[in-house]
């Protein structure tokens, strides 16, 4: 059995436990490098981690590899978690993958929605300093998926109603996500002319033309849409990033394109309320106040 105790919890102490692993008081040193407590969760996680960012299976050694792990340390970590089902093992192939109980996990995350319900207050904020409507949405394949959507008082009626789907390369939502995906992925998801959905006949409707368009939002930093969804609206949306820079969700703000609106004065209001609900779901302290 594996044992965890602490130089502050020494084994010979008539407090120490096979499973103590917390500290009687915490470093005050507010520079000291703050270690896990418990290694072997930490190395766990990290594992899960790894396998959640791969595009299929890896091998035990690549996963000892990138991670700095000793590979029978692994082994033994890959061995529990498939016991309880967070990874499955390929012998054919030699690889792990992850396993239905991550999956499981996934679908909790759904259930619960802690991304809608992060992203309503820092959009009702956004609503309110922008003076237009906001909507939060995340990629589903090809589409956008909105999950929430703040409604500007005397503001036009749009389309982006919670749980409504649109082209993703026709949204400003899609476009911030498509330019911080790998270009190997955007090349898979729009291979061809026929992958391109058309709705007022504006937008791209070419894997070129959304290669140069994406080009342009990674430049700005910020995706920029005009009529494309609806004619007579623009939109400006920004993507939200997880903590390895994947895009999970992206918001925007939609306007009238007739009224004298400065996208880029709009991308400004955006962007920080799009930064902030990333450090909120990665569990970092709110800094509201810099929104």
């Amino acid at each position: 059995m594996l044992r965890f105790h602490t130089p502050r919890m020494p084994r010979d102490s008539g407090s120490w436990h096979p499973v103590s692993v917390m500290p009687d008081s915490f470093d005050s040193n507010p520079g000291a490098v703050v270690r896990p407590q418990v290694p072997a969760a930490d190395q766990t996680l990290r594992i899960l981690s790894f396998l959640a960012r791969q595009r299929g299976p890896a091998p035990a050694r690549s996963i000892a590899t990138a991670l700095g792990i000793p590979r029978s340390t692994v082994y033994h970590l890959l061995a529990t978690l498939q016991e309880h089902q967070f990874v499955v093992h390929l012998p054919e192939e030699r690889r792990w993958g992850l396993g239905i109980a991550a999956f499981e996990l996934a679908g909790g995350y759904s259930r619960q929605e802690p991304l809608a319900r992060l992203g309503r207050p820092v959009l009702a904020d956004l609503v309110d300093r922008a003076g237009e409507s906001a909507h939060l949405a995340v990629m589903h394949g090809r589409d956008v998926l909105y999950i929430v959507e703040e409604r500007a008082p005397r503001r036009p009626a749009l389309v982006t109603d919670v749980g409504v789907r649109l082209p993703g390369h026709l949204t400003a939502t899609g476009r911030a996500m498509l330019a911080a995906l790998p270009r190997e992925q955007v090349r898979a998801l729009f291979p061809d002319a026929a992958t391109f959905a058309d709705r007022t006949g504006r937008g791209p409707g070419r894997p070129g033309q959304l290669r140069e368009l994406l080009r342009q939002v990674r430049r700005r930093g910020w995706a920029f849409e005009d009529g494309e969804v609806t004619l007579g609206l623009r939109s400006v949306g920004v993507a939200v990033l997880d903590h390895i820079g994947w895009p999970i969700a992206a918001i925007a703000v939609t306007y009238p394109a007739d009224g004298d609106r400065d996208p880029a004065a709009l991308a400004d209001l955006v962007t920080p309320v799009a930064n902030e609900l990333g450090r909120r779901i990665r569990g970092a302290r709110p800094t509201a106040a810099k929104i």
